[in-house]
């Protein structure tokens, strides 16, 4: 039922409340158009997290995590650019294949669930949005962050395992979204990604933005690449197409470049080395959060399936060292605030912790590499 709060907030909740149920998307071309029209109005923000705590009212609270400052003497005139980085955890697998053993299956409902993970995503008000395993897109998210002010960009999977997921709800894939008041896009580009020169079950979205404040170019990417071991040789094929794409939007490292996923490779692997390495300069941020700034967190997912305990740092936010700035990093989540069942929990909705980051632009955008 839609509780009576006031038409604006009324009808807000009832869009909230709509999730699709069963079958791909294409099958519910009518439901999506019904909400086509709620989608030219706004939504202020603090409305949709009112409405989601209300929903959330018998779970216990969001954890608290703080940002950590980094910054180095580089005073900057202008607003840091918040991205954010999430493995949400598509439904169906959550629901369906992924067998976490310690996670009741009442706290995975995707009616609380989804609350949950734009709860997360509103208190920390990124500037841009990069999400994988993103299977409620447009039922969910394109239809509430779109009235957020973002501008959205899906790109499935083409052979997504959510599909053999009885009642389903479409592919999942990878997902971008960016404030149009603050960016403009200049160009975009959905990759699938290749190894061996054989395309891929894996992709990407790389997209040319143009700060409104600062008139400088950026590039952002968001990709996923192949899971489980044994596949760490296909994920650094993966890695070095991504690259070269990436080399080519960036003309070679002339555009500063972003780019956030979950790798499934720990820093020991090769596609990590590749990255670390690259001609595009790249550093990864949450090195930064460590004393010496040179070792990665020693966790991004934790959870328990049949075979065990699995903790593993996979998730990553890249950037152009020579170009931007890391002015704060949040920091995660503690073995405390996880807890003895690890992640997904009632407390937290995915199997991977949200990765955030505020950057300015490098102020001599001469600089050498």
């Amino acid at each position: 039922a839609v509780c009576s709060m006031g038409n604006s907030t009324s009808r807000l909740y009832s869009v909230l409340a709509k999730t699709l149920s069963s079958g791909a998307v294409s099958q519910h071309q009518d439901c999506l158009e019904q909400l086509d029209s709620a989608q030219l109005d706004p939504i202020d923000p603090k409305d949709l997290l009112e409405e989601c705590q209300i929903v959330l009212q018998k779970r216990p609270p969001r954890f608290q995590r703080n940002f950590v400052s980094l910054k180095k003497n580089t005073a900057s005139n202008h607003r840091p650019i918040r991205v954010m980085q999430w493995n949400i955890l598509a439904q169906a697998l959550g629901e369906g294949k992924d067998n976490f053993v310690q996670c009741p299956m009442e706290a995975l409902k995707w009616e609380e669930r989804k609350c949950l993970i734009l709860e997360e995503i509103l208190a920390y008000k990124p500037d841009i949005l990069c999400l994988q395993e993103v299977d409620h897109y447009f039922d969910t998210f394109e239809p509430l962050l779109s009235r957020l002010g973002y501008q959205c960009t899906f790109f499935p999977k083409p052979w997504s395992p959510c599909l053999d997921v009885e009642r389903n709800n479409g592919p999942d894939g990878c997902a971008m979204f960016f404030l149009k008041e603050r960016f403009q896009l200049v160009s975009s580009a959905n990759i699938r990604l290749t190894a061996m020169k054989l395309k891929t079950n894996q992709v990407a979205i790389a997209q040319t933005l143009k700060c409104h404040e600062t008139g400088r170019l950026f590039c952002i990417a968001v990709t996923h690449l192949k899971a489980r071991t044994g596949w760490e040789r296909f994920r650094s094929a993966q890695g070095c197409d991504l690259l070269q794409n990436l080399k080519s939007i960036t003309q070679g490292a002339k555009i500063p470049l972003i780019v956030c996923g979950d790798f499934n490779a720990e820093p020991t692997e090769e596609v990590y080395r590749e990255f670390s390495n690259s001609s595009l300069n790249l550093n990864s941020a949450y090195k930064l959060l460590s004393p010496d700034g040179q070792s990665e967190p020693p966790y991004t997912t934790w959870k328990i399936r049949p075979s065990g305990e699995c903790r593993h740092t996979l998730d990553y936010i890249w950037y152009s060292q020579h170009a931007l700035n890391v002015n704060s990093a949040l920091g995660l989540l503690t073995e405390e605030q996880i807890g003895p069942n690890r992640l997904p929990s009632f407390n937290y909705p995915s199997d991977h912790l949200s990765l955030v980051c505020d950057f300015s632009f490098n102020q001599d955008p001469d600089r050498l590499l």
